[in-house]
C-alpha cells in the first residue's frame, strides 16, 4: 500500500465506521478531510482530543470539512466510545491496521519500560481533491484542534 505523502494523493482506505457504516476515503471527493488517528479508546488524552474535535465540530464544517477519528479498537468499543462522549462525527476502526501503515502512524513505543507497538497520535488534512495537504505527527492535544482550523482556512 502506498504511504503518505504532502502534496500527493493520499492513500484510499475502506474501513467500517460507526453507526453501522462504511467509510472509503475516494468517496469523499469535494470534502475536505480531517483524518486523526490516535492509541486507544475511553483513554484520557484520546477522550480530550476527540471532545476538542467534538465541541469544534461546527467550525470544522464551516471550513468545508469532514472529521474522522481511527483508531485499532474494534467498532463495539467504538460504538461506546462516541456515546459516551456524545461525539458528533464517525469512529473508525482499524483492527487490520490498513490505514494506520499507509499513513506511518504505527510505532515502537515505551509504555512503563516495556517496548510495545501503537498509534502516533496523528493528524492529516486532505483537501476537496483528495490530496493530503498537511500532516501532524506526535500531536499535543492541547491547542490542536486550533491547528487544523487556521490550515483549513489555508486549502
Amino acid at each position: 500500500m502506498a504511504t503518505s505523502a504532502i502534496g500527493k494523493k493520499a492513500p484510499d482506505f475502506t474501513l467500517a465506521a460507526t453507526g453501522d457504516q462504511t467509510v472509503k476515503l475516494s468517496d469523499l471527493k469535494g470534502k475536505k478531510v480531517v483524518l486523526y488517528f490516535y492509541p486507544k479508546d475511553s483513554t484520557p488524552g484520546c477522550t480530550r482530543e476527540g471532545c476538542d474535535f467534538r465541541d469544534n465540530l461546527s467550525r470544522v464544517k464551516r471550513a468545508g470539512a469532514v472529521v474522522f477519528g481511527v483508531s485499532r479498537d474494534s467498532i463495539a468499543s467504538h460504538e461506546k466510545f462516541k456515546a459516551n462522549q456524545g461525539f458528533n462525527f464517525d469512529l473508525l476502526s482499524d483492527d487490520e491496521e490498513k490505514a494506520c501503515n499507509a499513513y506511518g502512524v504505527i510505532k515502537d513505543k515505551n509504555m512503563y519500560g516495556k517496548k510495545v507497538r501503537g498509534i502516533e497520535r496523528s493528524t492529516f488534512l486532505i483537501d476537496d481533491k483528495g490530496v493530503l495537504r498537511k500532516e501532524w505527527r506526535g500531536v499535543k492535544v492541547d491547542g490542536h484542534v486550533d491547528e487544523v482550523l487556521a490550515a483549513l482556512k489555508e486549502i
